[in-house]
C-alpha cells in the first residue's frame, strides 16, 4: 500500500506572490506571515521529493528579506553551493514545479541558470559565491549599468581560500558588492578546523556581519528586515 500524498499547506499570502516584485508590494508587517507560509510550503514539497531540508529552513527569513530589499533579478543574487535555494525558487516563479525537485525533467536541487533569470550562477560546490558576485558587480560597474552582486555564503564555506581571495579583490566593485554571511555554525556537517575549533579564532569571521551593517543602503536594511521576519508574531 502506497503512502498517502501529504496535504499541501494553506498559504493565502504566499499565493499572491508569484515573483519578487509581488513580494516587494507587501507591507513589512506581513513578512513574518509570508515567511511562515513559505516554510510550510518548503517542508511540504521536500516531504514529497526529498532533498536538502535543513539548509533551506535556515534561510527562509533571509530569503524573504533579500528579495524584499534588493531589486532581483537586476541585482544578481548568488547562493553559495545553492542547496539552500528552495525557498528562493518558490519565490521566483517556480512554485508550481517545486514538487518536481531532483526528479527527471524537474527542478534542479541547486541553482541553475537555464531554469530562471533569478539564478545567475550555478555551482553546487562551496566557496565560489563571492567571486561570482564580484564578477557581476564589476561587470555592471564597467558597463555603467545598475545592479549589485549579492553573495550569500555560510560560515563553513568561508573557511576556503577562494572566498578570502575574492574578498581581497572586492575593492574593485566598490559598493556594488554585498556579501551576506549566513553564520549558522553549520555546513553540510558541523564545522571543523582551526577557524572554528580554537577559542577566539571565530573572531576571524566576527567583523563580517558588522561590515555588512556598515552599508546603510543595504546591509543595515536587510539585517532589520530579516530580524523583523523572525520577531513578528512572537
Amino acid at each position: 500500500m502506497s503512502a498517502p500524498i501529504p496535504t499541501k499547506p494553506v498559504t493565502p499570502l504566499l499565493d499572491t506572490v508569484a515573483l519578487p516584485a509581488d513580494l516587494r508590494r507587501l507591507p513589512a508587517t506581513q513578512l513574518r506571515a509570508l515567511a511562515d507560509e513559505l516554510r510550510a510550503e518548503m517542508v511540504s514539497a521536500v516531504s514529497v521529493t526529498g532533498g536538502h531540508l535543513g539548509a533551506g529552513l535556515g534561510v527562509v527569513e533571509l530569503t524573504v528579506a533579500i528579495h524584499y530589499v534588493f531589486n532581483t533579478p537586476e541585482d544578481r543574487l548568488v547562493w553559495d553551493v545553492g542547496h539552500q535555494a528552495y525557498p528562493h525558487k518558490i519565490l521566483t516563479g517556480r512554485r508550481d514545479r517545486i514538487r518536481t525537485l531532483r526528479a527527471t525533467g524537474g527542478l534542479s536541487g541547486f541553482t541553475k541558470r537555464t531554469e530562471s533569470e533569478y539564478d545567475p550562477f550555478g555551482a553546487a560546490h562551496s566557496s565560489t559565491s563571492i567571486s561570482a558576485a564580484l564578477g557581476f558587480a564589476v561587470a555592471n560597474k564597467l558597463a555603467g549599468k545598475p545592479g549589485r552582486g549579492i553573495a550569500v555564503i555560510g560560515d563553513g564555506a568561508m573557511s576556503a581560500g577562494m572566498a578570502y581571495e575574492a574578498m581581497n579583490n572586492a575593492r574593485a566593485a566598490g559598493n556594488r558588492l554585498v556579501v551576506i554571511l549566513n553564520d549558522n555554525d553549520m555546513s553540510i556537517a558541523p564545522p571543523v578546523g582551526g577557524a572554528f575549533g580554537v577559542p577566539g579564532a571565530a573572531g576571524l569571521l566576527a567583523p563580517i556581519p558588522g561590515a555588512a551593517r556598515s552599508r546603510p543602503a543595504a546591509g543595515a536594511q536587510i539585517a532589520r528586515t530579516a530580524a523583523q521576519c523572525r520577531a513578528q508574531g512572537r
